[in-house]
């Protein structure tokens, strides 16, 4: 729906992840009026998860808004988590809009935010941004990347059976991508930059990865590359010099990064290391009343937030709101 004027609220959320959906709890306990604008479906990075995907962490350490998080085993998996959230929703009949693009904010002579989506425009006194770092994937940069048999995301492996698969990465989602399509029937090859697999990959499924390599049922390039993707085809630099081989598809877990040029939209500066600036207790931005929260805080250390220690950030939010109002 076009609006013909602006929408007035106190605050405006961006993200309707876990942690998006944690903030607009906490600004309706606190008497706010509130919006929640998501670019997608309802926890749109989580929808976009591996169909069998399971999470680190327990179904207790997930849970917002004091609601119990029932699982069938210790550790939820995909679409357990994609019904708690929907029903947490639907408890507090937060007020979202779904499928709708933040664009552009600009800030007003009296200090409130004049925020611009592709449906419609708002004003309001606060803006948090919870985009998580799910959106835009860390590109290769290497010619045929642009072909169909791409890919960055995964859902299924059903669609990889009998194919040949390189699969980039060394993380969790690399070794769970291999894993799962070589149980399929895939023949699978894993490509990995460094000599190892990576640090963070879950500690039940490590063992199951060493010893497909071991037993020579998934290859695995140490120290390599992929240089170019063909049709039909791709080309590996390895230790060893160039290697080509027959393939199919080319599953690219190369990781994610937050939208870095909304947040520079919106004025948000950033350190070195490009992580965005933001007060650790507050969570406030150097852009006066304009907040951070969740995974999208640690900017390109995409491993330092998760659902379950970033929650808090909605609480220590609008405990700053609050007092700064009073």
């Amino acid at each position: 729906m076009l609006a013909t004027e602006n929408q007035h609220y106190d605050i405006l959320i961006i993200g309707a992840g876990p942690i998006g959906l944690a903030c607009g709890i906490e600004a309706q306990k606190a008497g706010k009026s509130y919006v929640i604008i998501e670019k997608g479906p309802l926890v749109n990075s989580l929808y976009h998860y591996p169909v069998f995907m399971t999470f680190f962490s327990t179904s207790q350490k997930l849970e917002i808004g004091g609601v119990p998080f029932v699982s069938i085993s210790n550790k939820p998996n995909r679409n357990e988590a994609l019904e708690y959230y929907r029903r947490v929703a639907e408890k507090f009949a937060l007020n979202i809009r779904l499928f709708e693009t933040v664009e552009r904010s600009e800030k007003l002579p009296n200090g409130d935010f004049e925020v611009f989506t592709n449906k419609s425009n708002y004003q309001v006194k606060q803006v948090i941004v919870a985009t998580g770092f799910y959106d835009i994937p860390v590109l290769m940069n290497i010619p045929g990347e642009e072909l169909s048999k791409v890919k960055h995301y995964y859902q299924d492996p059903h669609l990889y059976a009998f194919s040949k698969v390189v699969v980039v990465g060394a993380n969790n989602s690399a070794i769970d991508v291999a894993l799962e399509t070589y149980r399929k029937g895939a023949k699978v090859t894993l490509v990995i930059r460094g000599g190892e697999i990576g640090s963070y990959v879950k500690y039940w499924v490590r063992p199951d990865i060493e010893n497909r390599i071991k037993e020579g049922e998934i290859k695995v390039y140490y120290h390599s590359e992929l240089t170019h993707i063909s049709p039909n085809s791709v080309t590996i630099k390895t230790p060893e010099g160039l290697i080509n081989l027959e393939n199919d598809f080319v599953l690219a877990m190369t990781g994610y990064t937050p939208n870095f040029k909304l947040l520079a939209n919106l004025g948000v500066q950033f350190d070195k290391e490009q992580n965005p600036i933001h007060h650790t207790e507050t969570m406030e931005t150097n852009v006066p009343g304009l907040y951070l929260a969740g995974v999208v805080c640690g900017g390109m250390d995409t491993h330092k937030w998760y659902i379950e220690n970033s929650r808090v950030h909605a609480e220590q939010i609008m405990k700053h709101i609050v007092g700064a109002q009073r």
